[in-house]
C-alpha cells in the first residue's frame, strides 16, 4: 500500500498580555479560582466586549515572524457551542476573516530541510479551566476565560513524528524570541492539537481524519502522533471501521481514546460578532512591528555558526533561548575564545542553572567576568578543574575570578622547583605505578599525576606536571 502518515497541527498560544482579551481583567497564571473575572469575560447580560490592541499587535508579529500576510480587513465571528467552561455559550473568534494568513515555516529534519505551510494565525478567547474530582463532581475556574489566544494553524504537511517534535521546538523559541508568549506548556499557555491520517498518494484514498486534542508537552505531541499513525495502520491492515473523530491522549497508558465524533465547522454554526466592528490594521503600524522584529532563532543560529565556527549542536542548545545566544555574544565580545565560551556555557553554566532552578537573566556572573575567568585559565594561571570551583563561587557571591582567585589562594603552581620537589616525591611514593608506566601503561602515570594534583589541591599546572614526570621517568 502506498498510504503515508498526513499530518496537521493546531497550536493555542495564550499572549503574554497585561489584561485580557475583551475587558480589563488582569491576565496572570496561578491566581485563586475565579478572582480574575468580571461580567465582560462571564458574558453577562449587558456586558461589551473591546479588543485588545496588543493582543492583535502580538498576532500581527506572529504572523510576520511566520512570513504570513497581514490582512487589510478582518473580523470577529462567533463560534457556538455549550461547555460548562464557556459561561457564554459562545466563543468570541475568527473564522472565514483571520488576522494573518498563507505564510510558511522552514524545518530542519535529519539534515533535510522541509517546508511547512502555514494556513493562518488568527486571534480569539481562551475559555475557562473544568477541574474533575475523583468523586465524580467537577468545578470550573473561569480565570482563564477571556485570556487572548492566538491559533497557529498549518496545512497537512508534516510526515512524521520528529517533523511535528522540531516544529513545536522551533515554534516555542520563535514565540520566546519575539516576546508575545512564555509559551510555557507546562502551564497551559502553549498547547498542541495535531490531526493525524493516512493518504495513498496515487489513488487519492484516505483514512478518517483524526484530532487528537490538548496536549501540554512536545513529547506527548510526539507520542500521541507516532501512536495514532500506528493504529491507523492496524486499523487498515485488520479492516477495522474507522470515524472522523476527536481522540484524547491518555499518557498513563500510552494510547488515544475516543472523546467524540468530529464536528464541523457548520456545528459551530460561525457568524459574525455583531458588538464587534471589523479590524483594520494600518499600514504603517504593520511595518512599524515588521522593523521591531529581532533576528530569529534560525538567522542567528546560521549566524554563529559562521561567524563562530560553532558545531550545528552547540549553536542549537545555545540559540534555544534569546537571553542566553546574548549572553553567549558579550562572553566572545569580551575577549573569550568562541568555542571556549560555548563550552563553559552548555557544561558548567547551565549544568550551574539547572542545579539551581535559574534562568540565565538571575546569574549572578556578567558575560565579561566569565570572559576573565577563561583568560585565567588560557593564561594557566588557575587550572581548568579549579576554575569550575572558581565559577560557582563566582555565582554564589557575585566576585570577579580575580578577587576569588586572590581571595582562595588558586593561583596555579608553575613553579618547576616546587614541582620537581613534588615530581619526586611522586615517584618515590608510587612504585608500582612507576613499573607499570615503564612496561607500557599509559595509565599509570595517572596515579603520580593525581598524587602531585592532590598535594596541591588542584593547583598544579596539570600539562608542566605531565611533562616533568615523562622527562624524569625517561631518565630512569
Amino acid at each position: 500500500m502506498a498510504f503515508a502518515p498526513c499530518i496537521g497541527l493546531e497550536v493555542h498560544v495564550e499572549l503574554d498580555t497585561e489584561s485580557k482579551m475583551f475587558c480589563q481583567c488582569r491576565n496572570e497564571f496561578g491566581a485563586a479560582p475565579n478572582s480574575r473575572c468580571c461580567p465582560v469575560c462571564l458574558g453577562l447580560p449587558g456586558s461589551l466586549p473591546v479588543p485588545n490592541r496588543k493582543a492583535v499587535e502580538y498576532v500581527i508579529r506572529t504572523g510576520l515572524a511566520l512570513d504570513c500576510q497581514v490582512a487589510e480587513r478582518c473580523r470577529f465571528a462567533r463560534k457556538n457551542y455549550f461547555y460548562p467552561d464557556l459561561p457564554k455559550n459562545f466563543q468570541i473568534s475568527q473564522y472565514d476573516e483571520p488576522l494573518t494568513y498563507g505564510g510558511h515555516f522552514h524545518l530542519q529534519v535529519n539534515g533535510q530541510q522541509k517546508r511547512i505551510r502555514i494556513r493562518r494565525a488568527h486571534l480569539e478567547e481562551d475559555t475557562g479551566k473544568n477541574i474533575h474530582l475523583p468523586d465524580g463532581r467537577s468545578l470550573v475556574d473561569y480565570n482563564r476565560c477571556g485570556i487572548p489566544l492566538m491559533e497557529i494553524v498549518t496545512e497537512p504537511d508534516f510526515s512524521s513524528p520528529e517533523e511535528c517534535r522540531v516544529y513545536l521546538t522551533e515554534l516555542r523559541a520563535i514565540l520566546r524570541y519575539i516576546e508575545v508568549s512564555t509559551a510555557n506548556m507546562e502551564e497551559g499557555v502553549m498547547r498542541a492539537e495535531p490531526t493525524v491520517n493516512l493518504i495513498d498518494s496515487d489513488t487519492g484514498e484516505a483514512t478518517p481524519m483524526v484530532e487528537i486534542k490538548n496536549l501540554n508537552s512536545i513529547k506527548s505531541v510526539y507520542e500521541a502522533v507516532k501512536y495514532e499513525i500506528q493504529r491507523h495502520w492496524r486499523c487498515l491492515e485488520s479492516g477495522e471501521e474507522m470515524y472522523q473523530e476527536t481522540r484524547l491522549w491518555d499518557e498513563q497508558n500510552s494510547l488515544t481514546a475516543t472523546m467524540r465524533r468530529k464536528e464541523s465547522a457548520d456545528d459551530y454554526m460561525y457568524f459574525p460578532e455583531p458588538d464587534l466592528v471589523p479590524l483594520v490594521p494600518e499600514h504603517e503600524w504593520i511595518e512599524e512591528i515588521r522593523a521591531s522584529l529581532p533576528e530569529l532563532p534560525s538567522a542567528l543560529r546560521q549566524r554563529l555558526v559562521e561567524r563562530y565556527e560553532l558545531p550545528e549542536y552547540g549553536a542549537e542548545v545555545i540559540t534555544a533561548d534569546r537571553d542566553t545566544a546574548v549572553y553567549y555574544e558579550q562572553i566572545v565580545e569580551a575577549g573569550a575564545d568562541p568555542k571556549a565560551a560555548s563550552n563553559w556555557l552548555m557544561g558548567d553554566v547551565m549544568g550551574y542553572l539547572n542545579e539551581q532552578s535559574l534562568e540565565i537573566a538571575d546569574l549572578k556572573v556578567a558575560p565579561e567576568q566569565l570572559a576573565e575567568l577563561l583568560a585565567l585559565i588560557e593564561s594557566n594561571t588557575i587550572s581548568g578543574k579549579i576554575a569550575k570551583d572558581v565559577f560557582v563561587k563566582m555565582a554564589e557571591t557575585g566576585q570577579s575570578a580575580q578577587e576569588v582567585v586572590k581571595a582562595e589562594g588558586l593561583q596555579q603552581i608553575s613553579d618547576e622547583s616546587e614541582l620537581g620537589r613534588l615530581v619526586d616525591e611522586a615517584i618515590a611514593k608510587n612504585p608500582k605505578a612507576v613499573e607499570d608506566f615503564k612496561s607500557g601503561k599509559e595509565r599509570a602515570l595517572g596515579a603520580m599525576v593525581g598524587y602531585i594534583m592532590g598535594q596541591t589541591r588542584g593547583q598544579a599546572n596539570p600539562q608542566l606536571v605531565n611533562q616533568m614526570l615523562r622527562e624524569k621517568l625517561g631518565q630512569m
